[in-house]
């Protein structure tokens, strides 16, 4: 193991990609944030003066960096969904371990091909399923180990959306239209979940998968009477409506990383007036929400069968007034139920004196995004690199496939209205406990 520190380029200059590599250089005794690679100019601009990257470091592209002289250990790619296979694959051939935002790519011939191309080249993939790493889904995660409820026979999850977050990342954001993102609703937002469920499971294979969901209220149809084309410009009821982008993004100061990106390049001039201004007039996230491009579903549950008989169940709903995330899984000697943003676990057993026996366990959800699960996902991710054993958490390529192959055969079995087989080539893998 070497004591210098490794060094560390990033693709895709966006929130994601940012957010951890800024908890990467804390550690700048193990880290040094070594090239860029983003095709917005005032993206890679700002990155490179914010970690005193060289000039002949900063690139356009993926693949001008891996067909550069710079010499690295391991690279972020935070690029959005439909871009990950042609920025990684040059990475992979280059040589370099990946670290991959989530969902890891858009089609399971793509999967196919990354996983072949990681295989060939020696190298590691590592993926951003950061709730492996949140305190609350790990203590699930050793409960299960540990044998305090048997052999599972259930699980049983929910993430609900609130109303802003689905406003802006899946009515007027990047992750409206699966035509131009490449990802249905399910990957984009719940391959956590199905990721989460496949670990539990420790390594059975899923065998069957049946779905269901719609775009129900989002659309021009459902309207309600007053609405508008634009929040500022032609709605009577934007005042009243929660979906109002004047109070989402300017008064109550939500998702600015998002709302703002088409007028970042202001930098530090940027003000309210010509944020307002950019909502008037060609802002994306000034739009009604009832009159968007968006065509991903505001619902669906997710059916799942696994090869030892065991089922499990995920249910998205946007919309909501609370967002939260939910598990239950139910076992042979007893069960475990909780709510993420709640911090709280609940162990209950059969008891012979009485019906049942809890037993309360109180999680830390403090700390980063994802109820601690990026910082904690960023560090692992500096330890591997640095050759130490993975924890508990790590979420190796190969560990990853099942969860997305669920999310892939989940939406053809909705849209078909079928019951979905999981190809043959997920059921070679043995146990990856």
């Amino acid at each position: 193991m070497s004591n210098k520190p490794l060094k560390i380029g990033l693709v895709g200059a966006g929130h994601r990609g940012i957010l951890y590599t800024r908890y990467a250089a804390k550690h700048s005794d193990k880290v040094k944030i070594w090239a860029i690679a983003d095709p917005n100019d005032y993206r890679r601009n700002q990155v490179a003066k914010e970690f005193n990257i060289p000039s002949e470091n900063v690139f356009s592209d993926a693949d001008a960096l891996a067909k550069s002289n710079v010499e690295l250990d391991a690279v972020i790619n935070g690029t959005m969904d439909q871009y990950h296979i042609q920025t990684t694959l040059p990475l992979l051939e280059r040589g370099w371990d990946v670290l991959l935002e989530k969902p890891i790519c858009t089609n399971e011939q793509d999967l196919n091909t990354l996983y072949e191309a990681a295989n060939k080249n020696q190298c590691k993939v590592m993926v951003c399923h950061v709730l492996r790493y949140a305190p609350f889904y790990v203590a699930v995660k050793k409960l299960l180990l540990d044998g305090e409820i048997g052999d599972i026979l259930t699980i049983n999850t929910e993430e609900n959306v609130s109303y802003h977050h689905i406003a802006v990342a899946f009515i007027r954001g990047r992750w409206r239209n699966k035509d131009i993102c490449g990802s249905p609703i399910l990957m984009a937002k719940c391959c956590h979940d199905l990721d989460l469920i496949t670990w539990f499971m420790s390594g059975v294979a899923p065998s069957k998968v049946a779905s269901f969901g719609s775009l129900m209220h989002f659309k021009p149809e459902k309207a309600p009477e007053g609405s508008g084309k634009r929040c500022l410009v032609d709605c009577k009821i934007e005042r009243e409506c929660p979906y109002s982008a004047y109070n989402n993004y300017i008064e109550k100061g939500l998702w600015g990383p998002y709302a703002w990106e088409s007028v970042e390049h202001h930098g530090d001039a940027l003000t309210k007036e010509i944020k307002i201004e950019s909502l008037k007039q060609d802002n994306p996230y000034g739009r009604c929400v009832w009159h968007c491009d968006n065509n991903v579903v505001d619902h669906q549950t997710v059916i799942i069968e696994f090869q030892n008989g065991v089922t499990a169940t995920h249910t998205l709903t946007g919309a909501t007034s609370k967002p939260s995330r939910t598990v239950h899984i139910i076992g042979t000697k007893g069960e475990i139920e909780g709510n993420m943003s709640d911090g709280t676990l609940v162990l209950r057993k059969p008891d012979l004196k009485i019906e049942y026996t809890e037993k309360i366990i109180d999680i830390d959800v403090k700390g980063d995004g994802h109820g601690g699960g990026d910082a904690r996902l960023t560090d692992d991710f500096i330890s591997v690199m640095s050759g130490e054993q993975p924890s508990i958490s790590t979420t190796s390529l190969e560990d990853s496939l099942y969860g997305h192959m669920i999310g892939f055969e989940a939406d053809r079995a909705m849209n078909e209205s079928t019951i979905a087989k999981i190809p043959e080539f997920m059921k070679k893998r043995g146990n990856n406990e």
